[in-house]
């Protein structure tokens, strides 16, 4: 797993440089390339202009041949440098989103490491779209100097004609890019609330989905809609306001540019009318206002995509820049599996202390469900060890100490509501396709019956979040997975919930029986793993309050045959 950015907090002008920083070299040869179109784009006209002051007066075939020759290598060099300057540009554009949204989703997938105050919908949001976003600095530099570069070869041009020309051009696109800087801050800034807002929406609608069930089951569903509605309303009046100032933007600078074109050709057409030009440099002029519309559209629109990237990148600071929740060890767990947790103060947690051996199968009964649930966030590092009073150790070594990646290559804590993601059984099963306990932990989770169903077997499609599959067979297939990735200690919660009593049965025995010498911690009110498990513990009102055989527990605790009795 790549782990986070561990450097100092950046802000969104700092991830900018870094972007162009590293891609220094595609800018260059993608500034060139893009230089010698717009040169290209600009020479066209200016070479027509010289034909009709020269080729056409001497009426000689061979300067009317030559300059022919002279356009074709222009427009050769115009097709040319396109392509290749936009595939330099596009690659490294590419390459550099990529890089980001590795980054973010690496700090989202570190639960412990940033204290993001987003929800997971908005964090992909910004591992996408504002990643992209970002990395369009790459191509908005090199465009901007290229399309610079037309406009100061146009009033070269236009000003050995006459310096009235030229100066014409610097002045207007002075003041057309004053006016549009000014114009491009309103839209970063609305841009900005727009990408938060459609985040929020975006949160919403996948929790949503997560709690679509239970929603239905107690009637909230309608409410929930209402909720999203309004969010979703919000992010749209949002976007509308955007569109709006983008499209008064876009008329601005496109009216702006025509003025420009149109004030170049007249002063241009007086100046011939007036004998201080000749028709050659008239045609030059004219040819000119009108190309000059493109690169000026193009330099006119590269302050708005300036703010869209800088907006993006603030966006993306929110999570690279978030504050370490706590500082993760480095050590590596020692050989063994045992579990202690010492005395561990947390939530609904009250001084809990208890060990697992190396090689035993416990399953703990615990009496409140938030109890265990805080016992299982606890043992998969989803809490900072500091957030907590106590100390969990693994193999005799504290969490604190450890590595968060090598405790979760020797711990696995397999969630209640494991996800379940497009692809295949397989996939779901084995997602880095290294394991070699696949078919044990299909047979050991009775997910044979799905494989058999389907004449796919194991490559059976898996519609997202297991979409085509039942309660009970999503459950077993994250049991599957967690089996299969064959850890030196498996922490289970709940894990047959979805199921009916006979499966419930052989699973038990088969958990038992695949993890045996293995360290397994069941949290668990199956009376099938339960009795499965080598000894049992009561996790009551935050402690545990028994321990013995789910047997004996059964034959002398009235309070815990009670709780699990079926």
């Amino acid at each position: 797993m790549t782990t986070p950015d561990t450097q100092r907090p950046r802000p969104g002008s700092d991830i900018l440089r870094t972007a162009l920083r590293r891609n220094v070299g595609a800018m260059v040869w993608g500034t060139v390339l893009m230089g010698l179109y717009q040169a290209g784009e600009t020479a066209f006209p200016i070479a027509l202009g010289l034909i009709v002051e020269h080729t056409l007066q001497n009426r000689s075939l061979g300067s009317l041949a030559l300059s022919i020759a002279g356009l074709a290598v222009i427009i050769t060099t115009v097709s040319l440098s396109w392509r290749f300057g936009m595939r330099v540009l596009q690659k490294a554009n590419t390459t550099e989103a990529h890089r980001w949204r590795v980054r973010v989703a690496a700090c989202g997938l570190q639960p412990v490491a940033r204290d993001v105050d987003l929800k997971s919908g908005e964090v992909l949001t910004i591992a996408t779209e504002d990643a992209d976003q970002t990395a369009d600095i790459i191509e908005v530099v090199p465009l901007l100097i290229s399309s610079l570069v037309a406009v100061l070869v146009a009033a070269v041009a236009l000003g050995l004609a006459d310096i009235r020309l030229g100066l014409l051009v610097i002045v207007g696109t002075v003041a057309i890019l004053s006016i549009l800087s000014v114009m491009s801050k309103r839209i970063g800034a609305s841009t900005q609330e727009q990408q938060a807002r459609v985040a929020r929406a975006g949160a919403k609608v996948a929790d949503l989905i997560i709690g679509l069930r239970p929603l239905h089951g107690f009637g909230g569903n309608h409410a929930a809609f209402r909720s999203y509605r309004k969010v979703s309303t919000e992010a749209k009046h949002q976007s509308i306001t955007v569109a709006k100032v983008n499209g008064v933007y876009a008329g601005t600078a496109l009216a702006l540019n025509a003025v420009l074109a149109a004030a170049v050709t007249l002063t241009a057409g007086w100046l011939a009318f007036d004998g201080q030009i000749t028709i050659g440099e008239l045609v030059m002029a004219v040819g000119l206002a009108q190309f000059i519309m493109e690169p000026l559209k193009l330099f006119s629109e590269m302050p708005k995509y300036v703010m869209i990237a800088r907006a993006s990148a603030q966006r993306m600071a929110l999570v690279l820049s978030a504050p370490q929740v706590a500082t993760p060890g480095t050590q590596l767990p020692a050989a063994g599996g045992d579990i202690e947790v010492d005395c561990v103060r947390y939530g609904s947690l009250r001084k809990v202390k208890f060990r697992v051996s190396a090689g035993e199968f416990v399953a703990i009964a615990a009496y409140q469900p938030r109890a265990a649930a805080d016992l299982a966030s606890i043992l998969a590092m989803n809490v900072p060890p500091d957030a907590y009073e106590g100390v969990v150790r693994v193999s005799g070594q504290e969490l604190a100490d450890l590595s968060i990646e090598a405790v979760r290559e020797h711990l696995l804590v397999n969630p209640y509501d494991g996800e379940i993601f497009a692809g295949t059984l397989r996939t779901n099963i084995d997602p880095s396709g290294t394991s070699r306990m696949v078919p044990e932990a299909v047979e050991a989770s009775m997910l044979t019956d799905l494989v058999a169903l389907h004449r796919e077997g194991l490559d059976y499609g898996v519609r997202d979040r297991g979409a085509n599959l039942s309660g009970g067979q999503r459950q077993r297939l994250s049991l599957a997975r967690a089996l299969a990735a064959d850890t030196d200690v498996l922490v289970l919660r709940d894990p047959t919930t979805a199921v009916d009593a006979v499966t419930e049965q052989l699973i038990a025995r088969n958990i038992a029986k695949l993890r045996r010498g293995r360290t397994t911690l069941v949290l668990t009110s199956s009376p099938a793993l339960l009795d499965a498990a080598d000894r049992v513990l009561v996790l009551n009102d935050g402690a545990i309050t028994a321990e013995d055989t789910h047997r004996n527990l059964l034959a002398k605790d009235e309070a815990y045959c009670l709780a699990v009795a079926r």
